[in-house]
């Protein structure tokens, strides 16, 4: 019984901190009230005179972004989005920073980007994908077309068009003297969309607008297919070079940017240090799979540059929003330590009392069932409640200290030997040390690395389960763990394993 109340307890407890992070966590978007729909005739305006800012535009030209809602991610792409609006203001552009904002965003968000942060903050009806039923097609992506909004942007000469997870190493106000159409390729046949430049143009958004309706050829049904689409011919543009004339006047025509403005992450990854000779080394993307974008906190050491973009973040907009989170974390797993140290002492006192009838074997494998998924239950549950865009730093001491301390639960429970218990976070510290050494030659050597290390620590986990496994089976022999119902009398003495 004793043990059937801690098991019950312990999912309880984990079940109230799941609890507690979608109502409190770091002001998570379902705690804002989103904008109502205000006009029904907004894309019909927006059609006849452009898009126009709240406040009256300081400069000729513009960085822009965009924000819609609808994915599971809201919440990090809009730290990510600040993070950008804030980098931008620390490298002293000569620009405005554009927001393109679907009206749904909550009022809290817009707020902070127009007030806190200095963005211009524009709101648009969201464009309907009629892509979104081919078999290829990402939901993530259903909205990635209000990314044609920027051409609507007619108080500006000209727009760099970024996507969130750009990092910025340098100033880039020259990409503003290129020509109607820019965009790097990082594929050596397709431009990739996360940073472009264009000249606004509401004839040429109307056009777009139009061949969206027709449904032009878009291979994935996002941004990125139908401005490849669109602009099928840039492949064969000359390469963009800035002007020597003190950036006074912008060029005419259709350009490819040179990588440097556009460098994916894997790149670096290869040699673990950049070398893009053609372009300055400018900007940094991460086109990579959702999870491993940089503002994730367990993106480093795992992914090396993710340390980079935290940097930027620290010195930005910092990390006040989720801190509440972290300490309420940081309580409940010192109460878990200091509950199951004051509850041992009744959990020891389990007795060696046999009984005429041993338990069946389901009974058995119950059992060691139960202790196994505790175990498990141990490692997973807290890199889930983690605040997701907290710093690595914060994110993998809280990871440890809650796995730590959730494992001593089935260790008190089932009276189970602490090595193996603690094998695998001891084998996770070591993976950790191994991806952070920071003499690595190039990419391939440091992955080597890591797969031999996790291939040495392989013997050592099996071990780990053949004794907890064992040990289990001993306790159940002598019946320490779950002896029979009804008889829980005298007890002579108490279990001599602590």
């Amino acid at each position: 019984m004793g043990l059937q109340r801690t098991t019950v307890v312990f999912f309880f407890s984990c079940w109230l901190l799941l609890i507690i992070e979608k109502t409190t966590a770091f002001k998570d978007k379902q705690l804002f009230q989103a904008l109502e729909t205000e006009n029904a005739n907004t894309m019909t305006a927006v059609m006849e005179r452009g898009l126009r800012t709240t406040r009256r535009p300081e400069h000729k030209n513009a960085y822009a972004t965009m924000m819609y809602m609808g994915t599971p991610r809201d919440y990090e792409f809009y730290i990510a989005t600040r993070v950008l609006i804030r980098s931008l203001e620390g490298l002293h552009v000569d620009a405005d920073i554009v927001v393109i904002a679907s009206l749904d965003v909550p009022l809290d968000w817009i707020y902070a980007m127009e007030e806190e942060d200095g963005a211009q903050v524009v709101r648009v009806e969201n464009l309907e994908n009629p892509y979104k039923k081919q078999t290829n097609f990402d939901n993530r992506f259903k909205l990635s077309l209000n990314k044609l909004y920027a051409w609507s942007l007619s108080d500006y000469d000209r727009v760099i068009m970024l996507d969130v997870d750009n990092v910025f190493l340098k100033n880039t106000d020259e990409l503003f003297q290129c020509g109607q159409f820019c965009a790097v390729f990082i594929n050596p046949c397709i431009f990739h969309t996360g940073l472009f430049v264009l000249q606004p143009s509401m004839d040429v958004f109307r056009d777009m607008i139009h061949e969206v309706d027709v449904k032009r050829d878009n291979p994935d049904g996002a941004d990125q297919g139908f401005l490849v689409s669109y602009f099928s011919d840039l492949l064969n543009q000359p390469l963009f070079t800035p002007p020597p004339d003190n950036r006074t006047s912008a060029l005419t025509g259709h350009f490819r940017l040179p990588l440097g403005y556009q460098m994916d992450a894997s790149y670096y990854y290869l040699k673990l240090r950049w070398n893009v000779p053609c372009g300055p080394n400018s900007v940094i993307t991460f086109p990579g799979a959702v999870w491993l974008k940089p503002w994730y906190w367990w993106s480093w050491p795992v992914l090396p540059l993710g340390l980079l973009w935290h940097h930027q973040r620290r010195y930005t907009i910092s990390y006040s929003a989720e801190m509440p989170w972290v300490l309420i974390q940081a309580v409940f797993y010192l109460g878990i330590i200091l509950v199951t140290r004051l509850a041992r002492p009744s959990m020891t006192k389990l007795c060696y009392q046999r009984s005429d009838k041993n338990l069946t074997m389901i009974q058995t494998a119950l059992i060691k069932l139960v202790a196994l998924l505790l175990i498990l239950s141990a490692y997973v549950i807290p890199f889930f409640i983690i605040p997701k865009t907290i710093h690595p730093f914060i994110g993998w001491s809280l990871y440890l200290t809650g796995s730590f301390f959730l494992s001593t639960i089935p260790i008190n429970t089932f009276l189970l030997p602490i090595l193996p218990v603690l094998t695998p976070w001891l084998g996770i510290i070591g993976t950790l040390l191994v991806m952070a050494f920071p003499s690595y030659p190039d990419g391939i050597v440091r992955a080597l690395s890591v797969f031999g290390y996790a291939f040495c620590c392989a013997p050592f986990l099996w071990v780990s389960f053949v004794k907890i496994t064992s040990h289990l089976q001993v306790l159940i022999d002598k019946e320490i763990v779950f002896p029979r119902l009804g008889e829980f009398g005298t007890i002579p003495g108490f279990s001599k394993l602590y």
